[in-house]
C-alpha cells in the first residue's frame, strides 16, 4: 500500500518547484551580472559629469 499524501502540501510543493524554474529562466533572460551593472553605473556617472561640465549659466547666476 502507498503512503498517504496531503494534497494541499503536494500542490504547494509543485507550485513552488514551477515558480523556481520560472524564476531561473527569468534570471537568465533578463538578469545582468555585477560587472554589467557596475559598467552601466560608471557610464552613467561619466555621461552626467560630461553634461554637467557643459551647462550654461545665465548672467544673474540663478542657474537657469
Amino acid at each position: 500500500m502507498s503512503d498517504v499524501i496531503n494534497l494541499r502540501r503536494e500542490r504547494k510543493r509543485r507550485k513552488s518547484v514551477e515558480d523556481a524554474k520560472e524564476a531561473e529562466t527569468n534570471r537568465r533572460l533578463h538578469g545582468r551580472t555585477k560587472g554589467q551593472k557596475m559598467a552601466d553605473m560608471l557610464e552613467k556617472r561619466r555621461s552626467e559629469a560630461l553634461l554637467d561640465g557643459k551647462k550654461i549659466f545665465s548672467a544673474e547666476g540663478d542657474g537657469s
